[in-house]
């Protein structure tokens, strides 16, 4: 079987191959990189945030916490692919410390 493109389809057809592979190389950039703040108005002594980003960091897909006992907030960069704030609120509500997305 042989195929003839013409000058223009081939033009399609390389413009098309490249934009699959851009498709391919950015993909993981579509499961991306969240930092989102919590406020956390329960705490109460500046030992507090040690229990807090013990229990953020244990959440798959969190990369980085930290954690303000002077502003009561929590601040966590996490892979949205394999989490979301509302596990990380329940991380926190579990350990005694409810938690909510800072607006």
């Amino acid at each position: 079987m042989s195929f003839h493109f013409s000058i223009n389809q081939e033009f399609i057809m390389k413009k098309l191959f490249a934009s699959l592979a851009l498709a391919a190389a950015v993909a993981p950039v579509w499961a991306a990189t969240q930092t989102v703040t919590l406020a956390v108005p329960g705490m109460t002594c500046a030992t507090c945030p040690i229990t807090i980003k013990k229990a953020l960091s244990k959440v798959d897909g969190v990369s980085k916490t930290e954690v303000d006992f002077s502003t009561k907030l929590a601040v966590v960069t996490f892979d949205d692919a394999k989490t979301n704030v509302q596990a990380l609120s329940k991380a926190t509500t579990d350990v005694g410390y409810p938690s909510e997305l800072k607006k």
